[in-house]
């Protein structure tokens, strides 16, 4: 197919994953028609450069891909995510000269399918700290660890992780690396069976002194927000804007389905639609004030990532703020629309029950509420984020 300015599918194609949304939840099933028909199509190389062989697509037209197909279905949306935003990220290094991770993007463009392993047990600093430990070996790193929320399990073939080298205790090390699927070392642990965002299938992965070579480490940088260059600052960008147009794409299907909802509904205390009820206007107006404040952040804030706007020291409050604002304001909606429904949406054959569910799991993406408020808080007031203790 022809691709447009505005979408690399078409209508008919997301008809189709939406048509399947609900069976991959119930059956707690990987959405692999939906990968595999964006494979196809070019969505899981938009963001490789044009000379290297992708469509060139820069952040903000990364992320109305992404928030278009989450109207469809958000699982498939976050799940595709986590392999987005490595090249995305690696794309915008490549672009401003720093060539470090080219091998990724050609490897993209060739079909190498990347994947997310930041989630950890006990360890609240996501990419900053690390429970997993990382080991200087001949030739490369040894990662051993447990790593949660491993979204793509089936078909990833690149886990992007990240350890904690304390073989100096007076500097910590984060090292980042690429692992092959085939490394010795690496287990998957089906742990996926979970209230939202099911057909992500974003099982555990064990590393056993898993070895990652040297030419696949993306990054060795101090541990703390001392860590915090371009690499990582393009992560956060990369995954928490998408994160956020992903509930903000969930929540715009929800207003939809409310409104049509409420045209149809009747009461016998009145004599038109509960549309014409003043409570359900309010609540109608509350929903869509709350989706046009989302989507004017979450542009605003790709638009000048994308441009290069140079915000300095500010561009991780703006990013965690607009991932924050996105991923509640939507919870606000889906549970305002719930309301509306007068209970209709609890039921498991509509929709909107479904998606009630899926969009909880924004909440609790990095940065989650406690530590969007701890960074912005501690950046607003020019305290440091590595000052010890944290909170007491």
């Amino acid at each position: 197919m022809a691709v447009t300015l505005t979408s690399l599918l078409t209508e008919t194609q997301l008809e189709a994953f939406r048509s399947r949304a609900a069976g991959y939840d119930r059956d707690n099933k990987f959405f692999q028609e939906d990968f595999d028909e964006l494979k196809k199509a070019g969505y899981l190389k938009m963001a490789v450069p044009s000379e290297l062989g992708g469509l060139g697509f820069k952040l903000a037209e990364v992320a109305r891909e992404t928030r278009r197909v989450a109207m469809y279905a958000p699982a498939t949306a976050l799940g595709t995510n986590m392999h987005n935003y490595w090249v995305g990220l690696a794309a915008d290094l490549w672009r401003g000269g720093d060539k470090s991770l080219e091998w990724l993007l050609r490897e993209a463009a060739s079909g190498e399918v990347y994947a997310a392993g930041h989630a950890e047990p006990g360890n609240d600093l996501p990419l900053l700290l690390s429970t997993t430990k990382a080991e200087r070996v001949d030739g490369g790193w040894a990662f051993t660890g447990r790593k949660s929320f491993g979204s793509l399990t089936p078909v990833w073939t690149r886990l992007g992780v990240h350890g904690m080298d304390t073989s100096n205790p007076s500097a910590p090390k984060i090292v980042h690396g690429f692992l092959p699927r085939n490394t010795p070392g690496i287990t998957i642990k089906e742990t996926w069976d979970v209230l939202g965002m099911r057909a992500t299938r974003s099982d555990d992965t064990v590393l056993e002194r898993a070895v990652c070579p040297d030419k696949y480490i993306g990054r060795i940088v101090p541990a703390g927000a001392a860590g915090i260059d371009g690499f990582v600052i393009g992560i956060f960008a990369w995954a928490l804007l998408n994160f956020g147009n992903v509930y903000y794409g969930l929540a715009s299907r929800v207003r939809d389905l409310i409104v049509e909802m409420v045209k149809s509904k009747g009461s016998l205390g009145m004599t038109r639609s509960m549309a014409y009820h003043p409570e359900v206007q309010h609540g109608i107006a509350e929903i869509t004030m709350e989706l046009e404040s989302i989507r004017a952040l979450l542009e605003s804030v790709a638009v000048d990532w994308s441009n290069g706007v140079d915000h300095g020291g500010n561009w991780p409050i703006k990013l965690v703020s607009a991932k924050h604002k996105a991923v509640t304001g939507a919870w606000e909606v889906v549970d305002k629309a719930m309301d509306l429904s007068g209970g209709f949406g609890m039921f498991k054959k509509h929709e909107m029950e479904r998606l009630f569910r899926d969009a909880r799991a924004g909440r609790f993406h990095p940065a989650n509420p406690a530590l969007s408020h701890e960074l912005v808080g501690k950046l607003t007031l020019g305290i440091n984020p590595d000052e010890q203790p944290r909170w007491g």
